[in-house]
């Protein structure tokens, strides 16, 4: 083992002032007039310390005192935020360089809670460590130790603190030279299949990758299939499971097939409730027939589309379907749900819309129905209150860029009918193309650089959350990318930041229990994003199904003013790894912000709440729930004297909330005797109020007592049925 290295602290000690004794005076006086003099002579430039090395490098800790006091906030160059530890020796925080680097200094700014007895640590591997500067009396405030030595990993080992509470540093900056940095920008991996008009064969690879695909419903397979601008002939483009397909112009109408797009549900005997996980975008469709099939169920977006023609959301002989979402569309023939249960359109344009089964909302839509729940069942909203469209990836001559549209109050109809969207470009360049295989320190380091992230299709194993502490960071999925914790972390978490756009992603449970999955802002957070809030956009999440999983908790929303815009979350029902306690999965959504809007909102089968709203203000249009089919007897889901959770829970302190288009069915296969008191609970205050309400018992396995707390009819016998309520109050 090589020796320890030594180091040497470097403070600057305070001198008396020159008029301190008589003495020096005369020599004041000298020092002024040499001062004087001097004013004459140029000063030599002044030389300022090049950016410290462990600035935006993945950085970890021992232990976080809170979700507001993370490692990344000592290297994040930001004297205004920090980390903290836990309250009790030892603790250390390290920082990964990316490279070895030679190394000449180490400064700690420690806040309050400071280090008595600390060492600084060097390693090559991450490993073995040598000690390079050791004390066993720091001083606090602001250290600078002079060090040397070649390492790739640096840490503050701390043995003793100074005060009760944990180690607390504003920054820890590691100087020196080496080092790596990562690069921006590159190619969109191996499973990104790009056609130009030219490209021979394109309906065959097509077809190629449908057939993986088709019934590949747990399967590892991910593409996206991106085509450029131009006009494409006798595509019929099906889609399976984990595909995407987008057009890469600046509108739809810049990459035109005269063909369609289609899902269809062949591969499940015409039954299309199964249907997930798979998008289309940015194209515009002259279908071969007149009419474009799209028959999916959830998870399955239909962004910045133009049919020029009709759109049929059944499949084949009109079998079974549970969907669905549209936005930013136009279709400018009729479309037609037929066996659609539910389905939510928003901002969008349509020649017509012929019925609906159970719940179809709309919201900014031109051409939607009238208001008429129940019967038929419409509810339609002039505007979306705030949205904001997806990013996208585009091509600007043989730049590929991602696009960043602006955000839309009170909105109506597509934003890109008078031309391009508004918003802003960002080159290829500013983001770290994540291709399967990155782990999450190399994402971190990405992210921390100032990087935004683009991830191609795959399936991310994370040992550690992905953090996200930037403003306006984009993270963008590509064909159903997947983020899977390992040992039980949060697989992705959010600062309490403006801007920041989560889209594309399918966040899928470990097999052990994260306390969450996906959380946007830490508990606590109090920030005012109403002028640039964040968005979660086509973020899907999944517990069990694929493998045993875990979570308490999908996704949480801390900060105010965020926009879930199209979710599912998912404790899976079919698949492997299913049971009441296999893939325990006590919450889908907990929104604890203030002024928190969600639109297309799909929850399903969680083991209590399907949702549960703390915050303060918010907002819901259109919500599908189905509670968990497994529940084993009505002890399994008693809430205190409530039979059941609800689906949709208000707590009791929430003085505002409002909901539009909300829907919750039961089907317990396993107890068909289970009563659910109710499928909404909200407070009985004038500012809380439901609009368009159903539950729905399918084939009368299970009933639900009443619709909202103890209002609204049950429902009764094996009539699939719903029960409605029109406004509540």
């Amino acid at each position: 083992m090589p020796a320890p290295l030594t180091g040497t602290p470097v403070s600057p000690r305070p001198s008396p002032g020159p008029f301190a004794h008589p003495r020096r005076l005369a020599a004041a006086v000298a020092a002024a007039l040499v001062a004087a003099l001097l004013l004459l002579v140029p000063a030599p430039a002044a030389h300022a310390d090049p950016p410290p090395l462990s600035q935006g490098r993945p950085v970890t800790a021992s232990s976080q005192e809170n979700g507001g006091t993370p490692a990344t906030a000592a290297v994040d160059g930001n004297d205004g935020t920090r980390w903290s530890s836990a309250f009790s020796d030892p603790q250390w925080i390290q920082v990964d360089l990316g490279a070895p680097a030679a190394l000449g200094k180490v400064v700690l700014k420690w806040e309050a809670a400071y280090a008595k007895a600390y060492r600084i640590e060097l390693s090559t591997d991450g490993t073995a460590w040598t000690t390079a500067y050791s004390t066993a009396n720091g001083p606090g405030g602001t250290e600078t130790l002079n060090i040397s030595g070649t390492a790739r990993y640096v840490r503050m080992y701390g043995t003793a603190r100074a005060t009760g509470y944990g180690y607390s540093l504003w920054e820890f900056q590691v100087f020196g030279t080496g080092g790596s940095t990562l690069p921006g920008g590159g190619d969109l991996g191996p499973n990104v299949l790009v056609f130009d008009p030219s490209t021979p064969d394109i309906q065959g690879k097509l077809d190629q990758v449908f057939r993986q695909q088709e019934a590949a419903q747990f399967g590892d397979g991910r593409y996206a299939l991106l085509f450029k601008p131009g006009t494409y002939n006798g595509i019929n483009a099906n889609l399976g499971f984990y595909t995407s397909i987008a057009g890469l112009g600046l509108n739809p109408d810049d990459t035109t097939f005269n063909g369609d797009v289609t899902v269809d549900a062949g591969w499940f005997n015409g039954n299309a409730t199964q249907n997930f996980w798979r998008s289309a975008e940015n194209l515009a469709l002259n279908p071969v027939s007149g009419t474009d099939r799209w028959a999916v169920a959830q998870a399955a977006p239909f962004r910045r589309m133009h049919v020029k023609g009709g759109l049929n959301l059944a499949p084949n002989g009109y079998g079974w379907a549970s969907g669905g979402y549209i936005a930013d569309s136009r279709i400018d023939g009729t479309v037609g749900p037929y066996s659609q249960q539910q389905w939510y359109t928003r901002d969008s344009s349509v020649g017509g819309w012929t019925n609906g089964v159970w719940n179809m909302t709309f919201s900014g839509v031109r051409g939607a129905p009238a208001q008429s729940f129940p019967n038929p069942p419409y509810t339609t909203l002039d505007t979306t209150p705030v949205s904001r469209e997806k990013p996208f990836l585009y091509l600007d001559g043989n730049d590929y860029k991602v696009f960043v549209p602006a955000k839309r109050t009170n909105a109506r109809d597509v934003s890109w009918g008078s031309g391009a969207t508004p918003g802003s470009s960002v080159p290829l360049s500013q983001f770290y193309v994540v291709k399967p295989g990155a782990s999450a320190a190399i994402i971190n380091q990405a992210l921390a650089q100032g990087l935004n992230l683009l991830f191609t299709p795959g399936i991310y194993h994370v040992d550690r959350p992905i953090e996200v502490t930037r403003p306006d960071t984009v993270v963008l999925g590509l064909g159903l990318a997947t983020i899977v914790p390992d040992n039980g972390v949060t697989a992705l978490r959010v600062a309490d930041v403006d801007g920041v756009r989560l889209a594309g992603l399918l966040i899928d449970a470990g097999p052990v229990n994260s306390p969450v999955l996906l959380q946007v802002g830490p508990p606590g957070a109090s920030a005012n994003h109403s002028a640039d809030p964040t968005t979660v956009q086509d973020v899907f999440v999944r517990v069990g199904g694929a493998g045993a999983g875990r979570a308490t908790t999908g996704m949480e929303i801390n900060s105010n003013h965020t926009i879930v815009d199209h979710t599912w979350l998912w404790r899976a029902d079919h698949g492997s790894g299913v049971g009441w306690d296999t893939n325990r999965a006590d919450y889908g959504l907990t929104v604890n912000g203030s002024d928190v809007l969600a639109t297309g909102l799909f929850v399903e089968h969680f083991n209590k709440y399907d949702v549960q709203w703390n915050g303060e203000r918010g907002r819901t249009v259109f919500f599908q729930n189905e509670k968990a089919y497994d529940a084993p007897n009505q002890a399994a889901i008693q809430n205190g004297g409530v039979r059941g959770f609800a689906a949709y829970k208000v707590a009791d302190s929430v003085t505002t909330h409002e909901g539009w288009g909300l829907g919750s069915y039961c089907y317990y296969n396993v107890d068909p005797t289970i009563v659910q008191d109710h499928g909404f609970q909200v407070p009985d205050r004038p500012g809380v109020r439901l609009h368009d309400v159903l539950v729905v018992s399918l084939g009368g396995k299970g009933q639900y007592a009443h619709v909202v707390n103890s209002t609204g009819a049950p429902t009764s016998g094996t009539s699939t049925t719903p029960s409605t309520l029109v406004s509540y109050p």
